[in-house]
């Protein structure tokens, strides 16, 4: 960084405080959350400042490289914010078994304070990543990459000193992965480029991209704004850490990863979001610097997954066929069965969880583009209801109730734009059911029809949250805030 004191200090507002806050803001993927005695103990400020003032230089000069920043994570500051955040978190230990009550058995302090002379030594080497498969939402599994506690720590001190700089640097249209954004925003904008005639769409998804996203080539796109070998040096060693599955015999053993591994970066990394919006940057980059966004049509990303919006056919078929040729310069590939060509008035399509496309408007008894959280997703959130209230559950229902509301919960706060009528009520009667032939079963009741917990009992004294009422009770308080 340079050694010349930023002047005019800007501090960024939080969102909905248009008043301002007492405090400066600036908010990091994990969230800022002051804990009581924090700013004494740990000093986040000074981690806070630092953040603010490498934000303002790489906003200010788009081509300066920041040098000096491996002695910024080595602060006790950085580690020790850093090591809140890991353990707010949560998440299972990584190959080694160690967790975070054994770090406290052992002394958080004194944990810390070892790594942080590893560091400052240079004798900090990665572990492996543990492997654990998780099931798709459309089928079959996704290999999910698990670092130590160990890592996860310094990987989130190496991300609260980068993030700042690559934000300055992000198209508005990258929407995954970063402070005050959402796939809500992603959503908003595909809706409002839909309303402004921009009808024919390219639904794109690109094929395995953390796991094929280049080495070589991901390194450079850092190297473009950073200069400390050694935070370089880091990165590389995290991207070539051994992937361990456990063998059969009990022990570990290693199935990818290493020293010539060229490619990937494994999910659930701490730092693997940041790193794939740093690449996928590089295409939405030159989409814009190419006058596309006016030439053929508007692209809206998330993750691995974009679409564009165009005016004519023409434009998207010329759309998809510029991004299949700059996906393959840049090492990765447009998966072909999950993305095609599509009139929106005419067949919908899913994105992040939604369905856009042509519906009847029962008000102004006519047709109109909409928005709707889709069917696979409500299949989705009934699926997790089944599996929590299975036959024989030994929970006891207040814990149960409140699993199942924070689960509802959730999913009405994500699934809170467009027409969610339609999705509330098949919910709506699919708990009720479900909660109903679970208390009949689990009392030795004979349910005879609704007679007994009927809907209104469920969700009244039963206590189970009604999506309907929780919407509109949600819409006064923001009214009135």
């Amino acid at each position: 960084m340079s050694a010349r004191e930023s002047e005019g200090l800007v501090v960024p507002l939080k969102p909905g405080n248009s008043g301002g806050g007492k405090e400066p803001w600036f908010l990091t993927r994990f969230g800022w959350r002051r804990r009581p005695g924090l700013a004494k103990s740990l000093g986040p400020e000074r981690v806070e400042r630092l953040q603010r003032k490498l934000y303002e230089k790489a906003k200010r000069e788009p081509g300066f490289r920041f040098y000096s920043l491996y002695d910024k994570v080595c602060w006790s500051e950085t580690l020790a914010l850093a090591y809140y955040k890991a353990k707010a978190n949560g998440g299972a230990p990584g190959f080694d078994g160690e967790s975070f009550l054994d770090i406290e058995a052992y002394g958080e302090g004194r944990w810390l304070e070892e790594l942080r002379q590893e560091l400052l030594e240079g004798t900090y080497e990665p572990r492996g990543v543990r492997r654990k498969l998780i099931p798709k939402p459309g089928g079959g599994e996704r290999p999910l990459g698990i670092p130590t506690i160990r890592d996860r720590v310094v990987q989130t001190a190496v991300v609260l000193i980068l993030e700042p700089i690559f934000e300055a640097d992000f198209e508005e249209n990258v929407h995954a992965y970063r402070p005050g954004r959402s796939a809500l925003d992603a959503v908003g904008k595909v809706q409002q480029h839909l309303y402004a005639g921009l009808v024919h769409v390219v639904d794109a998804d690109i094929a395995k991209y953390f796991d094929t996203i280049p080495h070589k080539d991901l390194l450079r796109s850092v190297a473009r704004r950073v200069a400390d070998g050694k935070i370089l040096r880091l990165i590389k060693l995290w991207l070539k850490s051994p992937i361990l599955e456990r063998a059969r015999s009990g022990g570990w053993r290693q199935i990818g990863g290493g020293k010539r591994c060229r490619q990937g970066t494994p999910q659930g990394g701490v730092i693997s979001p940041l790193l794939a919006n740093i690449y996928m940057n590089r295409f939405l980059r030159h989409w814009r610097l190419r006058g596309l966004s006016w030439l053929i049509g508007e692209v809206e990303s998330y993750a691995d997954d974009f679409v564009i919006l165009c005016r004519t056919r023409f434009q998207a078929v010329r759309g998809l066929d510029l991004a299949t040729r700059w996906m393959e310069k840049l090492g990765l590939r447009i998966h072909p069965e999950k993305t095609r060509l599509c009139h929106a008035w005419e067949e919908p399509f899913d994105f992040l969880g939604y369905t856009f496309g042509p519906f009847w408007w029962w008000r102004v008894k006519g047709r109109g583009l909409g928005t709707k959280p889709s069917k696979k997703a409500v299949k989705r959130l009934k699926g997790k209801v089944n599996a929590l209230l299975y036959r024989g559950n030994p929970q006891p229902w207040p814990e149960l109730r409140t699993r199942l509301n924070r689960l509802l919960i959730g999913w009405a706060n994500y699934f809170s734009f467009g027409a969610t009528h339609q999705a509330d009520n098949a919910i709506w009667w699919h708990v009720g059911r479900r909660v109903r032939r679970f208390l009949c079963k689990r009392h030795k009741l004979r349910p005879q029809g609704a007679s007994r917990f009927s809907q209104h009992e469920v969700y009244g004294p039963v206590g189970v949250v009604e999506l309907a009422r929780y919407r509109r009770r949600r819409r006064k308080v923001h009214a009135l805030s």
